[in-house]
């Protein structure tokens, strides 16, 4: 807690967005715990503009944290990431961690993963990440629903006694 690296992580799996988001977020994206941006990813031609609520425990990082004046996540030099930098930047901190297999790309298809595997509808999902089909929500979650969707199965079995 109060480090950069747990407040990148927190914005990540809490906001489900890019790290193109990710390095713009600032104060005055957040009003009476939302964050309201429209999202990097095609917003010129088909913009996505989301309200997210945030989390208690995201607030509570972000409060924690070292933040710049526009930006929550700033360099050493204490200017705004680039998206590219920032992915690098992370991957350090991954590898430090001993965790070569995460990257920031990864942490968002996890948190939506999680959502999924919490039982969240495609909607609900669609709702955090920005996606405007469920095509890559449904790509990302596959593994989660299966599971859900089995759980729910066997309990069906409880509903109707099978005789021997």
């Amino acid at each position: 807690m109060g480090t950069k690296a747990r407040l990148a992580l927190a914005l990540m799996i809490y906001t489900t967005q890019r790290r193109s988001d990710i390095v713009l977020f600032g104060k005055q994206h957040i009003s009476n715990g939302w964050f309201n941006f429209t999202q990097f990813k095609n917003r010129r031609h088909k913009p996505v503009k989301l309200a997210i609520p945030i989390h208690p425990t995201l607030a509570d990082i972000i409060e924690k944290s070292p933040c710049g004046d526009l930006t929550l996540l700033v360099t050493e030099f204490n200017k705004p990431f680039t998206s590219n930098g920032f992915g690098n930047w992370f991957r350090k901190r991954c590898n430090e961690a001993g965790l070569l297999h995460c990257s920031a790309h990864g942490l968002r298809k996890a948190a939506a993963a999680r959502l999924a595997d919490r039982g969240a509808s495609e909607h609900q999902i669609m709702s955090m990440t920005g996606h405007t089909t469920s095509k890559e929500v449904t790509r990302h979650t596959k593994a989660a629903r299966q599971k859900l969707l089995a759980k729910a199965a066997v309990a069906i079995f409880d509903n109707d006694a099978i005789d021997d």
